[in-house]
């Protein structure tokens, strides 16, 4: 149900005016309604315990089935790793023998291949390149570590999305009221809240890592796998059956070849999400480049982990340009008509030189230790110029710092936390109601208000808010500086080239990596935590601002031109509003990317929602990490829901 707008907005303008007064005078008045302010002690719900409970009848009962699942998915990640990165050794003792692992040398020239038969020449050296500095740069045997857990991880994502996108598509009701929530829940839910239950049903193992990724990567898949069969035209389907086609046939040979160019989009961004995912699995046995990044972390060592996190940026640059190259390529389609009298090598000869450049190089490893392992001597490393880079700015500009951030945190961050931390509870569930009542009618604000009602009746009402607090503000500067950044993007193709790798590499660079620089700078606490999120966030503000001023129809443009509109006039009143509903989509998008943040950041001081599931992986907690878990994810679906029902409002009104 909608909710009808003909009060009009003078009449919105009053109920909220109203609507606010009335909360403030709850918010100042605390002495008179304390229960509404502050939600009782003693009617707090133990979700926690409840969890906690089932966990623990679920790890004494089903130990046996949960370790088999490990044993048999370790099956394949062995054989993985081994190749990659460890080589396959055979019998014990002195009468042990190895296989080496794939040469580094061939591994480069695949990768140069790969990019070649994909996108050319450029990409070929591009995709090559990336790995040849994973190679330089010292960091091959953990890179390929992480690279193995993601060739299991990754195809485990893409069948597992697809076959549930199927049949989320062919069932309206199980995507509307099981696979939408729970996809919602998923990308919501903080990485870190996966961790504990994995631990415990699977232990500390790299298949509990590799279970974890998939859960996380999985979503886009199977968004991807929707989006695509429901943008299939009508014809192509009523020709298939036309043709005779069963119902099987139909999907595998005529649906799911023409949704080909999406969903290759969806295994793109389960890629890059894996990717993401393997600095937090490292922490429950995933090792290779995330265990590097978290040592170093740890540790302080600022050089040692932006080479790890780069080297991670890498990975990440080559296989999303490689996998956005076949997603264009499957999208142009091709035919030779002559395949059937074309040899093997004439039809495939990237993967016949590709196979013959692993075995060759394997081969001489055997013999030549170059091929073997990354000589030391032809190896670099940028830790030193890392450490004295902050060294000098801590140096030269520590008064200017230290000025920056008290004034930040005396007059702007301590401030909105005390208000946010102090917000009565019932005021918030109660404006929160009105939004969406206002926005899409009783569903969504009966929604809303219950996902607000969920952080205040597991008592964590003052950590939510604090979460609140440290995401707003970040995402509200991040949309500062985003915003004005898509726009001249999109008045200028020089600077759009100038801020596109920039972009790209932000994009693409682990969320820990943010964190470094900027703690050895501002030390820990919520300067920190916010600057690192803006830089983590800012992106989709950027991207999509960009995006939407260059997306509106040139057809508008000529008819303001037309009009006498100057160019000025023509984007502030052309431009610029048709570009509004993708404008606030990219807000949403950073708000949440702000939020998955800001969880991150509780590894830096921050006391908020994030330092819940903290505590609760390092006690094995799962009810406490899974509540905290899911009232952050209730602010990411109330953060969503509320935009995205302003965002298609705005695309109403507008046409």
């Amino acid at each position: 149900m909608q909710r009808d707008d003909s009060r009009g907005f003078g009449g919105w303008a009053l109920v909220w005016v109203a609507a606010l007064a009335t909360v403030l005078m709850l918010h100042y008045g605390r002495e008179m309604f304390p229960a509404a302010v502050e939600y009782p002690a003693d009617r707090v719900i133990p979700f926690a315990d409840w969890i906690s409970a089932i966990m623990n009848w679920l790890r004494e009962n089903l130990t046996w089935f949960t370790r088999s699942i490990t044993a048999t998915l370790n099956v394949p990640l062995s054989f993985a790793l081994d190749l990659l990165a460890k080589g396959f050794k055979f019998g014990h003792g002195a009468e042990a023998w190895t296989l080496p692992r794939l040469s580094w040398v061939g591994v480069v020239i695949v990768a140069f291949l790969a990019g070649r038969a994909a996108g050319g020449l450029r990409l070929g050296l591009l995709t090559g390149g990336c790995f040849l500095y994973v190679a330089l740069f010292g960091k091959w045997t953990s890179s390929m570590l992480t690279l193995g857990l993601i060739a299991i991880a990754v195809p485990f994502c893409i069948l597992t999305g697809l076959f549930v996108g199927i049949w989320a598509w062919r069932k309206p009701w199980a995507e509307r009221f099981m696979v939408s929530p729970a996809l919602d829940l998923m990308q919501t839910m903080p990485t870190f809240a996966y961790l504990i239950p994995m631990l415990l049903l699977f232990g500390n193992s790299p298949v509990s890592a590799m279970m974890a990724t998939a859960i996380f990567a999985t979503p886009p898949m199977v968004r991807a796998t929707m989006l695509g069969l429901s943008r299939i035209p009508s014809e192509i389907s009523d020709f298939s059956e036309m043709a005779g086609c069963t119902t099987r046939q139909k999907l595998w040979r005529v649906q799911l070849p023409s949704a080909r160019p999406t969903l290759m989009v969806g295994v793109n961004q389960v890629i890059m999400l894996a990717l993401n995912m393997v600095i937090i699995s490292s922490m429950i046995g995933a090792g290779g480049l995330g265990y590097d990044v978290l040592l170093a972390l740890r540790a302080l060592k600022v050089g040692n982990a932006m080479e790890a996190g780069l080297a991670i940026v890498a990975i990440a640059i080559a296989l999303d340009r490689l996998s956005q190259a076949m997603a264009a390529k499957q999208a142009r389609g091709h035919v030779h008509q002559d395949d059937e009298v074309r040899s093997f090598y004439q039809r495939y000869p990237n993967l016949v030189l590709a196979i013959a450049a692993l075995l060759v190089t394997t081969v001489l490893s055997l013999a030549i230790p170059a091929f073997a392992k990354v000589p030391a001597e032809i190896t670099i490393s940028t830790a030193r110029a890392w450490k004295d880079a902050v060294t000098w700015v801590t140096i030269n500009w520590f008064d200017v710092i230290e000025a920056f951030r008290v004034t930040l945190i005396l007059y702007v961050l301590n401030p909105l936390r005390a208000f946010c931390e102090g917000f009565p509870w019932l005021g918030a569930v109660f404006l929160l109601g009105l939004a969406g009542f206002q926005l899409g009618g009783w569903r969504l604000a009966a929604t809303v208000a219950a996902l607000t009602t969920f952080c205040a009746a597991t008592g964590l009402w003052e950590k939510t808010m604090a979460t609140v607090y440290l995401c707003g503000i970040s995402a509200f500067v991040a949309c500062l500086f985003g915003i004005p950044l898509g726009l001249m993007a999109s008045r200028s193709d020089r600077f759009e080239r100038f801020l596109t790798p920039i972009i790209d590499t932000l994009q693409t660079m682990p969320s820990f990596c943010f964190i470094i620089p900027v703690v050895m700078l501002f030390r820990i606490g919520d300067v920190t935590a916010m600057i690192a999120t803006v830089a983590f966030a800012i992106v989709p503000a950027i991207r999509y601002t960009n995006h939407g001023i260059r997306q509106v129809p040139p057809s508008l443009i000529e008819a303001a031109k037309v009009s006498g509109c100057t160019r000025t006039q023509t984007f502030f009143r052309v431009q610029l509003p048709v570009a509004l509903p993708e404008i606030m989509l990219g807000i949403n998008q950073t708000i949440l990317m702000a939020l998955a943040m800001i969880i991150i950041c509780a590894m830096i001081g921050t006391r908020d929602l994030g330092q819940e599931v903290f505590i609760a992986l390092s006690k094995a907690d799962a009810g406490r990490g899974i509540v905290a878990g899911l009232a952050i994810a209730f602010i990411g679906i109330t953060a969503d829901r509320l935009f995205n029902a302003w965002s298609a409002r705005t695309r109403a009104r507008l046409g």
